[in-house]
């Protein structure tokens, strides 16, 4: 029996020969914006061994980025050709508030905060999680600390209901987060909701954040510069 093992020179030998793992590959890349190891470890095994063969077609065909790391994949388009399709029309992930743009780097700071004390890094098998307690109170305190005179405007309760509580159901949709069910018949608090920290938010960096912050501009700027879209 005769055994070819040179490797594929292109996706339509890549397609010749593995049609049945390329195509559900090809479809989770682009059913949502990120497409993680632990959706399914196989695929995501296969797209990390022939990564030069899909990141050339995605280049090729439709000029997008393949990014890949150890858990995570996604397709970076640079450019809407549709000029149709107004801004606001577009699925994307996006805040357009100021204070929700800075709860979302305020987000990322506490990410990285939790990773360095807790000395976990991206290489590890499980996924960082914590509280909705631990990020509120993070969040309410750094507000504290980024507007000193409106610390009776910023009470936790606006922090929570007005503002980090609105930026949730977009970080969860968009795959930054996730929440974790507690046990079958057990109550538990809102502060004591579990999130998985997903994958994607190591693909942002909040650099910005040591730099004086002009909240209106900076905030928005960031969201604006990282949002990548399938």
């Amino acid at each position: 029996m005769n055994i070819d093992f040179q490797r594929p020179r292109s996706m339509t030998d890549l397609l010749d020969r593995y049609r049945d793992r390329v195509q559900p590959v090809l479809n989770m890349l682009l059913e949502c914006p990120y497409f993680y190891q632990q959706d399914d470890p196989n695929a995501f095994s296969f797209l990390n061994r022939y990564q030069r063969e899909f990141s050339a077609f995605f280049s090729e065909h439709f000029g997008w980025e393949l990014i890949i790391d150890a858990k995570c994949a996604r397709v970076y388009k640079p450019q809407w050709y549709n000029s149709e399709i107004s801004q606001k029309n577009r699925e994307l992930f996006n805040f357009t508030k100021r204070n929700e743009c800075i709860a979302f780097m305020l987000l990322l700071e506490f990410f990285e905060h939790t990773l360095e004390v807790e000395s976990i890094t991206v290489d590890e098998p499980e996924n960082l999680r914590f509280r909705f307690g631990e990020l509120l109170h993070y969040i309410h305190q750094r507000f504290h600390d980024l507007y000193p005179h409106n610390k009776t405007e910023y009470t936790e309760e606006f922090v929570r209901a007005k503002i980090v509580r609105s930026i949730m159901p977009q970080l969860e949709k968009h795959r930054f987060l996730k929440k974790i069910p507690p046990p079958r018949d057990e109550a538990i608090s809102d502060a004591d909701t579990i999130y998985e920290a997903l994958p994607a938010l190591y693909h942002y960096n909040i650099t910005r954040l040591s730099s004086p912050l002009n909240p209106a501009s900076e905030a928005a700027d960031l969201v604006a510069d990282e949002t990548k879209e399938p």
